[in-house]
């Protein structure tokens, strides 16, 4: 059986020689495809593989007409909306993510730009600090786990609010658990964000939920920019001088943020929450693992697909 890495922003070598270890060990072969910037050459690749392991490459319809014997698609991280779901069921393919490999990083990049955001990006004017701030973490995961741990460890008052995990569960966990959403935001000054990008939550984050924030709020982004809705908080942003926002990813209107909202918010270049060594080992080296357990053994535990 043939496993292809097929990644425009590849791994870093020590993760490639990680997967190749888990592949070639399971008596399978390992294709690699990095950089490739065509599609057409994906498209080539993938003709003849039984799994293939990606990062935030698109596998759409098209992919999966052309690879006429793939089993299993492993996305290398947590969200996994550049992978069409519909049309994986449609050809009998699983698809998989790595959940809580990449917690940590994302976690730790929170806090890396709330800080930045509190202290007004270093330019030495007097800032504020986390300790005794009241933070909101929207929906309880494995990053909102982690996001949780470390900012008791900067002394803030953590409340979770999700839907889906029991209050005892956040309870467990030390954190105050929020019965509905409007609560977690008006009772919070800084919010994260860690819902994923569903029809549910497209442009959930929107004026009448952030307008019930206190003064002094601070919205920070390392989900996905499809749950905010831009406009709406640009108009939010222009009514309340005290309101900040700060994204791992650029929204749509990102020139309207400059052109209006100076000093106000920031934006990370590309999305950098798993951009670490650490995190890019763990996720790829896990892809592997599952796409092995399942070409071999059917184990299909982390299927996001019908």
């Amino acid at each position: 059986m043939k496993i292809l890495v097929a990644t425009d922003k590849p791994f870093a070598a020590v993760a490639v020689e990680g997967i190749r270890k888990e592949v070639e060990s399971a008596g399978m072969e390992l294709v690699l495809l990095e950089k490739y910037g065509e599609k057409a050459k994906l498209l080539d690749a993938v003709k003849d593989v039984d799994g293939i392991i990606v990062r935030s490459d698109i596998i759409d319809a098209e992919v999966f007409d052309a690879a006429k014997n793939l089993k299993i698609v492993v996305r290398a991280g947590a969200g996994y909306d550049n992978i069409d779901l519909a049309a994986a069921t449609a050809h009998n393919v699983c698809v998989m993510n790595t959940p809580g490999q990449n917690s940590n990083a994302v976690a730790e990049l929170v806090f890396g730009m709330a800080v930045m955001m509190v202290r007004n990006f270093y330019n030495g004017t007097s800032g504020t600090e986390l300790k005794g701030k009241k933070l909101g973490i929207h929906a309880f995961g494995q990053v909102g786990r982690n996001v949780a741990r470390i900012a008791k460890g900067f002394g803030m008052e953590v409340y979770a609010f999700d839907p889906y995990c029991p209050s005892t569960v956040i309870a467990e966990a030390g954190v105050n658990p929020i019965e509905n959403v409007d609560e977690l935001y008006k009772t919070c000054q800084f919010v994260s964000l860690h819902i994923p990008a569903t029809d549910e939550t497209k442009k959930s984050i929107n004026y009448n939920l952030l307008k019930q924030m206190p003064k002094g709020a601070v919205l920070i982004n390392t989900a996905r920019k499809e749950v905010i809705d831009e406009e709406e908080l640009v108009k939010l942003m222009e009514e309340r001088a005290d309101f900040k926002y700060i994204s791992d990813i650029a929204p749509s209107n990102a020139a309207t943020f400059a052109e209006k909202l100076e000093g106000r918010y920031f934006f990370t270049p590309k999305k950098m929450g798993a951009q670490t060594a650490e995190a890019n080992i763990n996720a790829g080296i896990a892809a592997a693992k599952q796409s092995v357990g399942y070409l071999k053994d059917g184990i299909d535990k982390f299927r996001v697909n019908k």
